[in-house]
């Protein structure tokens, strides 16, 4: 059985861990022919956005045939819009049975309706990254381009499609509060995290060796956070002078990711004996470093690192945003109500007191959030 994974709503970066990769690689290992269609629009190395010169078709991760397309014209309106060619075509060569959608935010999505008119028997799913945090930030945005255009589309897609699938729960109430869509039809798929990184990780000699590697005794307790530490992750240096105020010194902090130069200094201020930045980390190697971490904390906004965390089966301190308190699963984390100092430096308190009760929860982390089991859920839905 054919399955098509179209990633022409948002970006596609060949070899990262997002949920467009592993969704198609644990597709592939149920047994099913996995195919990806995606735009030109990629990250670069710094974390922007960058653009393919030209469309192509190659073997890209796990052994999955990718197709790039062009988009019809260079201008900036038909970037926005992401207006591409050859997508009828690309279909009818594939003949897909499955199509996974990964965000309906285009419109070519006409092209595919198109198809699905003389294809009936296709099963579509559709899912959606966008929310108010992200996406719907200003005026425009939302009340332009995601009320009129993208709903117009979503709209259009709908009598075609089995599920919505929103990947937080606050993305599950854009699609049925923006979009309009059917209740019914809406539903959560977590992101999570790679099953087979997870299982790697997990073996207690990448533990005993990242901790070794950090300088972290069997009576230290070790807190980690990490990712692009920016002005909208402010906080992480609230966590590094919370760390730092604690008295016992058993406590410390491990810190990865990149730092914007804007706050270099004040970041740089902050390391001490307690803090410690071990730099920017591979995200095929986040895994083994969450390994050495007794307690990870995410003070700021989301990332899929958070899915990722949880999936690795340890206690969490996070943020507390509504709409993103999915990644409680029963008492493995802990929610920052107040990101000053003071405030998070009583939540690691709590969270250490409580630490034993907290692992005993995060044990559910790797089923609940694994990949393999996530892509099985997503094509069960009804």
């Amino acid at each position: 059985m054919k399955i098509l994974h179209i990633c022409l709503g948002n970006f596609f970066n060949d070899g990262y861990s997002y949920q467009e990769n592993l969704l198609a690689k644990y597709h592939k290992k149920l047994g099913l022919e996995v195919y990806v269609i995606a735009g030109l629009d990629i990250f670069d190395k710094n974390g922007k956005i960058t653009y393919l010169k030209s469309g192509r078709e190659y073997i890209g991760d796990y052994g999955i045939p990718v197709k790039r397309l062009n988009l019809k014209n260079q201008s900036r309106l038909s970037k926005r819009l992401r207006n591409y060619s050859g997508l009828k075509s690309s279909l009818e060569k594939i003949k897909p049975d499955i199509i996974f959608l990964h965000n309906c935010q285009f419109i070519s999505i006409i092209d595919l309706i198109k198809y699905l008119k003389k294809h009936p028997d296709t099963r579509v799913y559709a899912d959606n990254h966008a929310d108010f945090f992200n996406s719907a930030s200003n005026w425009v945005s939302k009340n332009i381009l995601h009320k009129i255009i993208w709903r117009h589309y979503a709209k259009k897609l709908e009598p075609y499609t089995a599920k919505f699938y929103g990947v937080l729960p606050a993305r599950v109430d854009f699609l049925k509060s923006v979009y309009g869509l059917p209740e019914e039809k809406c539903e959560l798929l977590v992101m999570g995290a790679d099953d087979d990184e997870v299982k790697k990780a997990k073996k207690p000699e990448v533990r005993a060796e990242k901790r070794k590697e950090y300088g972290l005794t069997d009576s230290d307790f070790g807190i980690m956070t990490g990712g692009k530490i920016d002005h909208n992750k402010r906080e992480t240096l609230q966590l590094m002078d919370a760390v730092n105020a604690i008295s016992n010194e058993n406590i410390k902090l491990l810190v990865f990711g990149s730092v914007v130069p804007e706050l270099s200094e004040e970041f740089e201020s902050r390391l001490s004996e307690k803090v410690r930045y071990i730099g920017w980390k591979k995200s095929e190697d986040i895994y083994s470093e969450f390994a050495a971490a007794d307690l990870i904390a995410f003070p700021g906004l989301h990332s899929v690192l958070w899915e990722q965390a949880v999936g690795m089966g340890k206690p969490c301190l996070f943020r507390k945003i509504h709409g993103f308190e999915h990644v409680d699963i029963g008492g493995n984390c802990r929610f920052i109500e107040n990101t000053s100092a003071d405030s998070i430096k009583s939540d690691i308190e709590n969270c250490i007191a409580n630490t034993d009760e907290m692992k005993k929860a995060a044990e559910k982390g790797a089923e609940v959030f694994s990949y393999y089991n996530i892509a099985k859920r997503s094509l069960e839905s009804e």
